[in-house]
């Protein structure tokens, strides 16, 4: 059998044609809601009878939401590879890492000559193609040091900033034939992709020997090349006419021994016939997915990612990788593999997980969490990995990254209910609620993502008008210790609802959350710039002027310490929920009265323009060190020693955030979050370095709080839960902990002990 264990996809072969380009986008969007894997064109820049094909990809990505696309091929020598790099990364990143290159070396050279391309032989064709590999990958690694450089003779580089780095690892799929081109897809590609009319059997073994050969010899395992097939004699409507010519049992029979036996995994149907695209896609494709799976169990085989020596020579040596269940298998991350940079980090604190599992659905989050409990290592849940507490990474542990799971749904418009996947970004969310009239307060970073956010509390710039996101939450789905998938509400679970609202993290992986979200258009958004030199002063007016303010007004301020001989400075963000001019004008002058302004701006903006997300890279950047508090009022005594803070040159900002108003307006014991009297979130952080500075200057604050805000802390130590969680919340938890989670599997945030029988609190 040589069959190479992939994941089996299914897709489809367009015509770009300029006559039809409406029907040949309905095709791609049908070819999605078939159910099918990959959308890929025809790329013939020279023919005026086609669209161009780098144009449609565009627009068909724009208009599908989990479609992989790609050109099949594209045409190398009217696509330069300096600039296709970046034309493809920056695809990839628009699309949310769903673009593959499918590339040629060349062919119907009087077209391409015509539009002043040089003509090559076909060795020079092979050679041209290897260097554009190198430079597409080269302008992908944006980590490398220095610029690009290449001293090719087909494509000279003398020097070029490498990047944008695509969302995910592009694979480069070769349109490959003759002996040189398949050594070339054995040494470098990521695909074979010929099409099956122009091959015989004994084509095609001999074809996928060379390229394993030359796989071998590049020290690379062959397992690595998937196998693509582009099918163009095809019919569902004939009845045994020929080779996949006939109903769906035909099919099945006939594409299973390219599978089993020479290799195949991606099937690429080349005809423009609506029923044949949903045939594949709803009949066909399951069916032979079914079989295949039979065939691979009864051979103890079955789908993953091929790794190298040198990728697994990089695993942690206390997880049993050869246990991760094969739904999970190209689903996951490990040390050694290419994306691993981009997810062993959050955005805040960096790590060194043994395994990032990344699911797509709930059933897949099932998996992970049953897995994970059979490993004696730490296990992390991620959503949207900003990540400030630390907790959503870990050092040679498991991460369940939820970032997969990203939808945004409006469920129902009239009652305003919306269903968000926790892997979504808030300015993502912000962004699709925006057209029904719709938003919802989190926080003030667009980046940040659902999950952590709205299972632990949720304090944005609506926050005093509408309280926290967590008093939205009417649902959630929740994947618990015990692999259990439940609808929680008032109704159901109503305990775990409960804590889910306010301490989520600590009883399963949420996988999806419904919410009321709330009337909300234009706002009044202001940011002004103060000397902070009388920080003291500052605060305390800022504080009394944020009580006495309406609460359609809320109010975020952070503190920096001087540098280079400038005083310390505050930047206060204001935003006014609603589109009342005259009403925020009045609401927002009499701050401007807090200290000396050095620079103000206000305006009416959408509220999704406030949080839009800003796409960073996540490498641990940020303050690792961070302590949490919650004031009731900023009193003098409390604004000295935060203006001591900051003054120190110990501390790298003080931020405080306003809650009170509609938030307070919630009983203490309607959700897991019991913080209702206090007006203010203060935030302290700094560089491990100065941690022991930290700590002390905020062991004089503490006296002055009550509570804490939980994501904001990095301190896990117990004596603070407490803080988080006062009786009789604690003592609740702790009951409810033993009831979901006895075996304390959920550890990682915050760690509430379960119950033992005596009950007290430890």
């Amino acid at each position: 059998m040589s069959d190479y264990g992939h994941e089996l996809r299914f897709g489809s072969f367009l015509t770009p044609s300029v006559h039809a380009p409406d029907q040949v986008v309905a095709l791609a969007e049908l070819t999605e809601a078939a159910g099918l894997d990959l959308v890929t064109f025809q790329d013939h820049p020279y023919n005026a009878q086609f669209l161009d094909t780098w144009t449609l990809l565009t627009w068909v990505a724009a208009r599908t939401q989990r479609l992989r696309i790609s050109g099949n091929v594209l045409s190398l020598p009217l696509r330069p590879p300096a600039v296709l790099a970046r034309a493809a990364a920056s695809l990839d990143r628009l699309s949310h890492g769903r673009f593959e290159l499918g590339l040629g070396a060349g062919a119907f050279w009087e077209g391409v000559e015509g539009m002043g391309a040089r003509r090559l032989t076909p060795g020079q064709g092979v050679a041209a193609l290897r260097e554009a590999i190198d430079i597409l990958r080269g302008v992908w690694d944006d980590a490398a040091d220095g610029p690009l450089r290449q001293d090719g003779e087909y494509y000279p580089v003398p020097g070029m900033q490498r990047g944008p780095k695509p969302a995910h690892d592009i694979d480069i799929w070769l349109g490959a034939y003759q002996p040189k081109m398949l050594a070339l897809t054995g040494q470098k590609a990521n695909g074979w992709l010929p099409t099956l009319e122009y091959l015989r059997s004994p084509d095609r073994v001999t074809a996928n020997r060379l390229i394993d050969e030359a796989a071998v010899a590049a020290g690379r395992e062959p397992r690595e090349i998937r196998r693509l097939l582009n099918l163009f004699t095809v019919d569902v409507s004939a009845r045994n006419r020929g080779f996949l010519q006939g109903p769906t049992e035909q099919w099945v029979e006939q594409l299973l021994p390219l599978v089993l036996d020479e290799g195949f995994s991606t099937f690429l149907i080349g005809r423009d016939d609506p029923r044949l695209i949903q045939t594949l896609g709803q009949e066909i494709a399951p069916a032979l997915r079914e079989a295949v799976a039979k065939e691979r169990a009864g051979h103890g085989a079955g789908p993953g990612r091929v790794r190298t020596t040198v990728a697994l020579a990089e695993r942690h040596p206390g997880l049993d990788y050869d246990a991760l269940p094969t739904s999970l298998a190209e689903r996951s991350v490990e040390p050694g593999d290419a994306q691993y940079e981009s997810v062993r980090h959050t955005y805040s604190r960096s790590g060194s997980p043994a395994l990032v599992i990344r699911p797509q659905d709930a059933a897949e989050v099932v998996d992970a969490v049953s897995y994970a409990r059979t490993q004696d290592v730490p296990l992390s849940v991620r959503s949207g990995g900003h990540g400030i507490s630390g907790r959503s990474t870990n050092d040679g542990g498991v991460v369940i990254d939820m970032s997969r799971m990203n939808k945004v749904e409006v469920l129902d418009r009239a009652t305003r209910r919306v269903r968000l996947e926790p892997g979504a970004r808030w300015g993502d969310v912000a962004q699709a609620l925006h057209p029904y009239g719709l938003a919802m307060s989190s926080g003030d970073y667009g980046d940040v993502g659902v999950g952590g956010l709205a299972t632990t509390a949720g304090v944005g710039y609506l926050a005093r008008k509408h309280g926290l996101t967590i008093d939205h939450v009417v649902a959630a789905e929740i994947v618990t210790a015990d692999g259990r998938l439940l609808r929680v509400d008032d109704e159901h679970h109503s305990d775990l609802f409960w804590a889910v609202r306010g301490a989520g993290g600590n009883f399963g992986v949420v996988t999806a959350l419904e919410l009321e979200a709330y009337e909300v258009g234009n706002v009044v958004y202001a940011q002004l710039v103060a000397d902070a030199t009388d920080s003291a002063q500052l605060l305390g007016r800022w504080g009394q002027l944020v009580e006495d303010a309406p609460r359609e007004l809320t109010s975020f301020l952070s503190l920096f310490p001087g540098r280079r001989g400038n005083p310390p400075a505050a930047q206060v963000t204001l935003v006014y929920a609603g589109d009342d001019v005259e009403a925020a004008q009045s609401a927002l002058s009499p701050f401007l009265e807090i200290g000396p302004i050095l620079d103000q701006q206000a305006q009416l903006v959408p509220y999704a323009a406030i949080v839009a997300p800003p796409g960073n890279q996540h490498r641990g950047q940020g303050l690792e060190d961070t302590r949490s508090g919650l004031l009731h009022h900023v009193t003098p005594q409390a604004a000295d020693l935060m203006a001591n803070m900051i003054h120190s040159g110990d501390v790298m900002i003080m931020q405080l955030r306003s809650v009170g108003g509609a938030v307070n307006d919630v009983a203490r014991d309607a959700t897991a979050y019991p913080h209702r009297q206090q007006n203010f979130s203060v935030l302290a952080a700094t560089v491990p370095d100065r941690r022991p500075q930290l700590d002390k200057l905020w062991a004089e604050l503490y006296a002055h709080l009550d509570g804490l805000y939980l994501s904001f802390e990095s301190d896990t130590d117990p004596a603070r839960l407490l803080d988080a969680w006062p009786e009789p919340t604690l003592g609740r938890l702790r009951a409810i902990k033993a009831t979901y989670d006895p075996d304390n599997v959920f550890n990682r945030n915050f760690p509430i002990p379960p119950a033992t029988p005596a009950g007290p609190v430890a």
